[in-house]
């Protein structure tokens, strides 16, 4: 298979393959990331593009400025190319936050006409599809129906009814909602960005992807995913998405607090929060200080580090109050979250966040890390909670990649030849000649192809990241 018949979801590249290439762009807050990526023999993802950008445009998850957020996109999708040059990218799966995002459950049946076939995965499409002609109110836009436990006839709580026979097939469903104009806003930066949106995923449920096994879900447990703009949660139990709900507050929040508060620049701010803030005040020195530059010959100023504290933990105090409120809301306490709470996103990497979550929420806390689904040639700078929804919307594209593939593999009918027509012809020496040596050839060619692709790819990143370190300084 050529690079042109090479199944794309995403972008392509000049080496041809059967997996796809998917893109996931994550337009946040404080950064927009694009990552390219695809599944290697062991399930695994191989980074094949990487490029981050300096968001601007963009407040508590929502895009309020088109052109600077469509200039910020471009710079990450520039970035990206450096990294590898030959990656083309066409289609991405876009994550989707802000306070506007609503949820609500809702229930859907259907009678079936013939009780004895088994169900088939077209009825529950048909009756997942159903759902999108819920009732919302005006102005809103459905972004994604989950099922959640389906029954038939008298037996509830089923994950996967195809294959069961049954008169009536039901599900309680959990429907995603957003504004209609912030969802045409995101839609209209990405296409005059020179892209197509394949589907927009909820981001709590996009982390959630990356940083959860099987067990969690199981287990019970809750993903807080803590962006520059908003605070995601996402809550699974028994294997199934019981609620989602996004805060609004993240780290800008805590940054525009300690400006606001210790009367210092918002860049400043950063760097403090970064370098020596505390999600603990309890944790910090009383007298310890740090030396802030003064302005236009003003004197320096020493902020408390302890100060710098107290304000980290009221504002994060503030979201985890949300999350157990959430959580009583949809009627799981600590007891029945044996999975506890994953902590991801860029501002889980507060200091003493760990212990603040599990002193507030009541439940064992981790940060979530999205190595588990990266191959191994992934550079240090992509095990970073902060890239956990990009990498999630890769899977995200998966997902729907691999239920289609097996869709069309269960619906294809194997076409028997009659032995009447098929007639039998002696292979030459030539048509062996040619059969087996360009087969030889060609392994050797892609193998110093794909070695002499990874060096390039890699250097181009360390590169990249050498440049950007040196503009921070």
């Amino acid at each position: 298979m050529n690079a042109k018949e090479a199944p794309i979801i995403g972008g392509s590249m000049g080496n041809g393959s059967e997996a796809p290439i998917i893109v996931g762009l994550d337009i946040g807050t404080t950064k927009i990331a694009a990552i390219a990526g695809r599944k290697n023999e062991y399930g695994k993802l191989e980074v094949l593009g990487f490029g981050r950008a300096n968001s601007t445009g963009v407040q508590h998850g929502q895009v309020l400025n088109i052109e600077q957020t469509i200039r910020a996109i471009q710079a990450a999708l520039k970035n990206c190319y450096d990294s590898n040059p030959d990656l083309e990218i066409n289609e991405v799966y876009v994550g989707i936050a802000g306070h506007h995002i609503k949820s609500l459950q809702t229930r859907g049946d259907i009678v079936r006409q013939d009780s004895e076939n088994e169900i088939s995965i077209m009825e529950i499409e048909q009756l997942i599809e159903n759902q999108r002609k819920t009732f919302i109110p005006a102005g809103d836009q459905i972004i994604d129906v989950i099922p959640q436990e389906f029954t038939v006839d008298n037996i509830q709580n089923i994950n996967n009814p195809i294959g069961y026979n049954g008169v009536k097939v039901g599900a309680n469903f959990h429907i995603i909602t957003g504004d209609r104009n912030a969802i045409r806003n995101i839609n209209r930066a990405v296409d005059k960005s020179g892209l197509k949106t394949k589907d927009l995923v909820l981001q709590p449920l996009a982390s959630a992807a990356a940083v959860m096994g099987d067990i969690d879900m199981e287990a019970g447990v809750a993903i807080l995913d803590i962006g520059g703009g908003t605070s995601d949660l996402a809550v699974f139990y028994e294997g199934i998405l019981k609620h989602t709900a996004v805060i609004p507050f993240g780290g800008e929040n805590i940054t525009n607090d300690i400006k606001t508060g210790l009367g210092v620049l918002k860049q400043q701010a950063e760097a403090m929060k970064t370098q020596f803030g505390s999600a603990l005040a309890d944790e910090t020195k009383a007298n310890a200080y740090i030396t802030i530059p003064g302005m236009n010959g003003m004197p320096a100023k020493e902020i408390s580090v302890k100060n710098l504290a107290n304000i980290i933990q009221a504002r994060m105090s503030e979201i985890l109050d949300f999350v157990t409120y959430h959580l009583k809301q949809v009627g799981l306490d600590t007891r029945m979250l044996n999975g506890g709470i994953i902590l991801t996103g860029g501002g889980s990497q507060l200091k003493h966040l760990i212990q603040l979550t599990e002193y507030s929420t009541g439940l064992y806390a981790r940060i979530g890390y999205p190595n588990g689904h990266l191959a191994a040639n992934h550079i240090d700078e992509l095990k970073k909670p902060m890239y956990s929804t990009c990498i999630g919307l890769i899977l995200k594209g998966y997902s729907d990649y691999e239920h289609k593939y097996k869709e069309f593999e269960k619906n294809f009918k194997k076409v028997i030849v009659p032995e009447t027509l098929v007639t039998e012809v002696e292979p030459t020496a030539t048509v062996e000649t040619v059969a087996v040596e360009p087969a030889k050839v060609d392994t050797k060619v892609r193998s110093k192809s794909m070695t002499r692709f990874w060096d390039k790819f890699k250097n181009n990143l360390l590169e990249l990241f050498k440049e950007e370190g040196d503009k921070e300084m």
